[in-house]
């Protein structure tokens, strides 16, 4: 895969440190599974082979913001700043501000994985630890 950075849309990050936290973002994707990046003019989306998995929609001198698309709320977390829903869509969307590399904890890994598992075609149910059954 062509190095994302040399990508004209990945102007939106700037800085070193947010170049940091993205590349660490994306290397803890990729231990879920295959991910591939498609930079946008406004924002740079992660996808599966099925589907988008998160969404990097600003980056800081000292920050990424990275939004989750999830079918169901989850109210029950520390990480997320903010629990978007939009009227007519069947999306949900869970802000995360990633500020250093230690804020992917556990529990971001768990929203990783189920937003990998649910943006499979079919949509896997996932239980609670975020793994899939099948």
């Amino acid at each position: 895969m062509e190095d994302p950075r040399h990508l004209p849309a990945f102007s939106i990050i700037r800085s070193a440190h947010a170049l940091i936290l993205f590349d660490h973002f994306i290397a803890e994707l990729q231990k879920i599974g295959l991910v591939s990046i498609h930079p946008h003019k406004t924002m740079i989306s992660i996808a599966n082979a099925h589907k988008p998995v998160a969404y990097i929609t600003q980056a800081g001198k000292n920050f990424i913001h990275v939004v989750f698309p999830f079918k169901q709320r989850y109210d029950d977390n520390l990480c997320f700043q903010r629990i978007q829903e939009v009227s007519g869509r069947h999306t949900i969307y869970h802000h995360f501000r990633m500020l250093n590399k230690e804020d992917i904890n556990d529990e971001v890994r768990k929203f990783m994985r189920i937003a990998y598992a649910g943006s499979r075609v079919g949509g896997n149910k996932t239980n609670k630890g975020g793994e899939s059954k099948t």
